[in-house]
């Protein structure tokens, strides 16, 4: 279950009528370099030869970098095989397989992007088990294999992954990134494959068997996914901790949803993912219906709810209350200006599940830690 994206597939293809250009994210140390951190970051972090694969040493983590694309996807490049092969893919705590278009796929989002070819690398392996996923906006079907893959410093050897023969639709022609990198927990995977954070902690090549991300506002670089590590530099305040109550997707328990100290959703309680290959914050109907409703959105098309954007400053913070503590998410976030209108941030869930998510508009506003090694989610402000 996905939903990935801000605009529906009907409005990003009217909006997109060429190729997407694919861009190689910037390097950690490029971005330092720019914003002149890197001496600093040297300093707090000598780089130690030892630590790329040796297992379980202290400080070993690796910052990823991802490009934050119309604030709407956020993506980084990996590499399989030997030689490397590059792809740019989607970071998603929603999923859990990791798959690149192949050479024998000729759907036209493959043609977009860059293809796997088995046949160049030296230390692939074929299987002939079978693999099919869909998401709430595209699907894909192909094979499986093993090959090494590299994220950032990180190597992974004989990581099962897929390779797309099909993916039908136009979803994923107009996105920038060519395939998928699951994090969420190895039962959602699809064939039984092995997610690549779970091979990083069972190879020892992490010192803590978390994660975190931050997700940079307003189309702006800095974004990151960091494999073993926190970065406290990158929100304030202290993280609070929040269990998971299914180990599937990254899933937690919402005490309630509220506009000014009243309960607008969620009454009771209620079961949200945090994902961060959903732009939206997403949730069943009945919910969603009230949320618009106390918000003022309107329903201008079949794809829009929209409202004034001059009314937006008036609107009170939408506040979700997580294992006590209240998440405030002002009208300046789930509200996005488009041509002298503005567009609610809030979306139907696209199937018959009584879930909410927590996509992108929430995660720009809080850092978040992963953390598989107790099984919950860490919280705290973003730092401005």
């Amino acid at each position: 279950m996905k939903f990935l994206l801000l605009l529906s597939l009907v409005a990003l293809s009217q909006c997109l009528t060429t190729k997407v250009h694919l861009r190689k994210t910037k390097s950690m140390r490029q971005i330092l370099k720019e914003n002149g951190l890197l001496d600093d970051f040297l300093k707090k972090h000598p780089y130690n030869l030892g630590t790329k694969y040796s297992p379980r040493l202290q400080n070993t983590f690796v910052i990823e970098p991802m490009q934050n694309y119309l604030d709407l996807e956020y993506s980084g490049t990996i590499s399989i095989g030997t030689p490397p092969q590059e792809f740019i893919v989607l970071f998603d705590t929603g999923s859990a397989n990791l798959w690149v278009p192949s050479v024998s796929c000729s759907s036209p989002a493959c043609t977009n992007h860059h293809k796997f070819n088995p046949q160049l690398s030296s230390t692939f392996k074929s299987t002939s088990q079978s693999v099919a996923i869909t998401y709430g906006t595209g699907s894909m079907t192909g094979v499986l294999g093993y090959d090494t893959v590299q994220v950032g410093s990180i190597r992974v050897s004989n990581q099962i992954f897929g390779l797309s023969q099909t993916e039908p639709g136009s979803f994923l022609y107009y996105v920038p990134f060519g395939g998928i990198l699951g994090l969420a927990y190895p039962r959602l995977a699809a064939s039984g494959a092995t997610p690549v954070f779970d091979n990083m902690m069972s190879e020892g090549l992490v010192s803590q068997d978390l994660f975190s991300v931050y997700l940079s506002p307003d189309e702006e670089s800095g974004s990151f996914v960091m494999f073993g590590g926190i970065d406290s530099s990158y929100y304030t305040g202290s993280l609070n901790w929040v269990p998971v109550t299914a180990e599937y997707f990254w899933q937690i328990t919402v005490d309630s949803i509220t506009l000014n100290g009243k309960v607008i959703a969620c009454s009771g309680g209620c079961q949200a993912i945090v994902d961060t290959g959903t732009s939206l914050l997403v949730g069943p109907p009945n919910g969603i219906a009230s949320i618009q409703n106390a918000i003022g959105a309107t329903q201008a098309n079949q794809v829009s709810l929209i409202i004034m954007c001059n009314a937006i400053k008036e609107l009170a913070d939408i506040v979700f209350t997580i294992n006590g503590i209240e998440y405030p998410v002002p009208a300046s976030a789930y509200f996005r200006q488009s041509q002298g209108y503005c567009t609610s941030g809030f979306e139907d869930m696209p199937f018959q599940y009584d879930l909410w998510i927590l996509g992108d508009i929430f995660i720009r506003l809080y850092y978040c830690v992963f953390d598989r090694a107790n099984n919950q989610i860490g919280l705290a402000p973003v730092a401005q």
